[in-house]
């Protein structure tokens, strides 16, 4: 076998096999070997292989099943040939991939293309994590941002309903984010409002209590020494005080928007969450002098993630009964 890809034409070409790519998701899913989806205990392992059909057969249950039962690419007709290069670009264009531009590089509708990079923004979602921002005693940069058009660029048809709704924020919605510059990690969120008790629940849940944090002088963050050291910079005069600044966090704003603005264009508030968390695994896994990450590491780290995940059409277009935020 081939050794494994580290550039975007390797992965072309060491992905052109479906056997392949069904070892590679097998491989990152069953650390174990492939286990039935159906069966429970030691009766999930061991089943045997159907080469020519490439699926797995329970010797309990006797049932069949494929490497996309329970994962991102579940009940998808599209092959892993195509699944798994759209991932390797997902993960490391630095901006993001457009649905027009997947559908001329694999071949698949605009629509198709669209669902998909939906699924694979789920497999890049960070994992539940036990522990806080701060833990390791680093500094925390705490800052919210509006994503949104301007007005005078709406139709009049979406301007007349936002003059009708009161017109809050512009139009725009709210994203809270936190960074913890000892770990280089960054964790953010579409948030309902700007009040105080949404901002600090945001930072009780995920800032280690004690923890230095650096807000700018906005209202809503008044309080927060009682819990933290909280440090504040008025950008009315100054954007830096020493270690007293909030330009981490701005710069992860400036990365997400570059990336909305250039290359998504019109991103609707019920989907941007998605795009939140695409940004920010690239940004958390990006290569540094401490952890010299590559393309190869980032594709490896989103595929392992794609288990136990599974995104309906329904779910994506609001049609199971799900509401914009």
């Amino acid at each position: 076998m081939d050794p494994a890809p580290k550039t975007l034409q390797q992965a072309i070409q060491y992905f052109s096999d479906e056997q392949v790519c069904i070892d590679a998701v097998a491989q990152m899913r069953w650390l174990s070997g492939p286990r039935c989806p159906d069966c429970l205990g030691n009766n999930a392992t061991n089943p045997y292989y159907l080469k020519t059909q490439k699926r797995w057969k329970c010797r309990n249950c006797r049932r069949q099943f494929s490497v996309k039962v329970g994962t991102i690419f579940e009940d998808s007709p599209i092959a892993l040939q195509k699944w798994l290069p759209a991932l390797w670009l997902l993960t490391n264009c630095k901006n993001g991939v457009s649905s027009w531009e997947l559908h001329r590089a694999l071949g698949v509708t605009q629509k198709t293309a669209w669902f998909m990079l939906h699924r694979l923004r789920l497999a890049m979602q960070s994992p539940e994590r036990g522990t806080k921002l701060g833990s390791k005693g680093g500094e925390c940069e705490v800052d919210e941002t509006f994503v949104g058009g301007r007005i005078q660029n709406m139709h009049k048809d979406r301007k007349l309903r936002y003059n009708q709704s009161g017109g809050v924020f512009g139009g725009k919605t709210i994203v809270a984010g936190i960074l913890d510059r000892e770990a280089r990690q960054v964790r953010a969120k579409v948030i309902p409002n700007v009040k105080r008790e949404t901002l600090q629940n945001e930072i009780l849940a995920n800032v280690k209590f004690g923890s230095t944090v650096y807000t700018d002088d906005y209202v809503s963050y008044t309080g927060l020494q009682s819990r933290f050291i909280h440090e504040v910079i008025n950008h009315a005069n100054s954007y830096v005080n020493g270690r007293i600044h909030t330009n981490g966090i701005e710069n992860f704003w400036s990365l997400l928007k570059r990336g909305l603005k250039g290359t998504y264009v019109a991103v609707e508030p019920f989907h941007l969450d998605r795009y939140i968390d695409e940004q920010a695994f690239r940004y958390n896994n990006r290569g540094t002098k401490e952890n010299p990450l590559n393309d190869a590491d980032r594709f490896m780290l989103a595929l392992s993630q794609v288990a136990n995940k599974r995104l309906t059409y329904k779910e994506l277009t609001g049609k199971d009964g799900a509401t914009p935020f």
